[in-house]
C-alpha cells in the first residue's frame, strides 16, 4: 500500500496523482459491481474522484482516504440507480397505448421537411407545429414562449426561406 503522508501530516498533488492510480481500478470494481455497467462503473469512480480532488486537503488529510471515496461511489451508485428507476417508471406511465401509433407522413413530403429541417431552429419549430399540428398562433407562442407577433414573423421568415429552398431543390 501507498503512503500518502506527507511531511507534516499534509497531502500533495503528487500525493493525489498516486492515489488515483491506486484506487481508480477499485472504484471502477465496485462501481461495477453496483451498476453492472462498465462505462457507468468508469463515470461512477471518475466522479467520486474528482469529489475527492476538490477536496483533497481534507480528503487527503483522513486515516483512511479510500474509504471516503467508496463511499462517494456507493452513494452515486444508489443515486445512479433510483434515477434510472424512476426513469424507467415514467417511460411504463408514458408509453403509448398498444396499437397507437402516429401517422406516417407521405412519401412526397419528405422533400419539404428536410426544407424545413434547414431552416433555423425557431423557423422550424414554428412551421412543424403550425403546418403538422395545425396550432393556432397564441398556442404556438405559449409552447415556444415567445409572443405571437414574434411567432408571425418566424413563420413569415420560415414561409420565405422554404420557397427558395423548394425552388433551388427543382
Amino acid at each position: 500500500m501507498i503512503s500518502l503522508a506527507g511531511a507534516a501530516g499534509e497531502r500533495s498533488p503528487t500525493d493525489f496523482d498516486d492515489f488515483y492510480r491506486v484506487t481508480f481500478p477499485r472504484m471502477v470494481d465496485i462501481a461495477r459491481g453496483l451498476s453492472g455497467s462498465r462505462l457507468a462503473a468508469e463515470d461512477l469512480a471518475q466522479d467520486a474522484l474528482v469529489a475527492a480532488y476538490r477536496q483533497w486537503p481534507k480528503v487527503g488529510g483522513l486515516d483512511n482516504p479510500g474509504a471516503w471515496v467508496r463511499r462517494v461511489v456507493i452513494n452515486k451508485s444508489v443515486s445512479r440507480y433510483r434515477r434510472h428507476l424512476a426513469e424507467a417508471k415514467a417511460l411504463v406511465r408514458l408509453r403509448p397505448i398498444r396499437g397507437a401509433s402516429p401517422e406516417p407522413l407521405p412519401d412526397d413530403a419528405e422533400e419539404f421537411w428536410r426544407a424545413v429541417r434547414q431552416l433555423s431552429r425557431r423557423q422550424a419549430q414554428a412551421i412543424t407545429l403550425h403546418y403538422l399540428e395545425d396550432l393556432p398562433l397564441g398556442e404556438i407562442a405559449e409552447i415556444m414562449e415567445i409572443s405571437p407577433n414574434t411567432v408571425k414573423v418566424h413563420l413569415h421568415r420560415g414561409r420565405t426561406t422554404l420557397a427558395e429552398l423548394l425552388e433551388e431543390a427543382r
